[in-house]
């Protein structure tokens, strides 16, 4: 197990640079001017931000509602049992509801989490591992989307939320495999 975290300790210190490396060298070899080309990202990143503005303003005041509703710990409470027969912390719940909605409203569930768990417990490591192997769905499909004019997402929604199921479940099997 201690080789296992040592390999993985290594290949997270070294992944980044690596990857800048690559692309560095790709573009020398390629011929690519790099400052011009990072230049001209910047300038459309720029552009990108203004325009997703009022889809970011949609997607927040629909998640504070969402949240403010108490629709969130109505079905926590509902589901209490099951998750317990599965070994599944119901403080989990909220985050695995909130992560495909928000980024920034998971970070706060996740920060309850932490501070009613303590950092080392259970839940806190499965909301971690969870945060990382899930996306916010919703947040990417009507920001991005809609700053580039995309109406019809076609099969985008669903294989984002299959791909949230299965970075949740695989966030499960994980968590139990090395923290239980």
């Amino acid at each position: 197990m201690h080789n296992i975290k040592a390999i993985i300790d290594i290949i997270s210190l070294w992944t980044l640079p690596a990857i800048l490396l690559l692309i560095l060298g790709w573009a020398v070899i390629k011929k690519v001017p790099i400052y011009e080309a990072f230049i001209e990202g910047a300038k459309d990143g720029v552009k990108v931000s203004v325009n997703i503005i009022p889809y970011l303003v949609a997607i927040i005041v629909a998640i504070s509602m969402f949240r403010a509703s108490g629709a969130i710990e109505l079905l926590t409470s509902h589901l209490k049992t099951i998750l317990n027969v599965l070994k599944i912390p119901a403080d989990i719940l909220p985050l695995t509801i909130v992560r495909s909605l928000s980024g920034s409203a998971a970070l706060g569930v996740f920060s309850d989490i932490v501070k009613a768990n303590g950092v080392e417990s259970y839940p806190a490591k499965l909301g971690a591992i969870m945060l990382g192997s899930s996306e916010t769905t919703f947040y990417v499909l009507a920001v991005y989307f809609g700053a580039v004019g995309i109406k019809k997402y076609r099969y985008a929604l669903l294989a984002g939320l299959m791909a949230d199921f299965v970075g949740i479940v695989g966030a499960i099997i994980v968590a139990r495999w090395f923290f239980l």
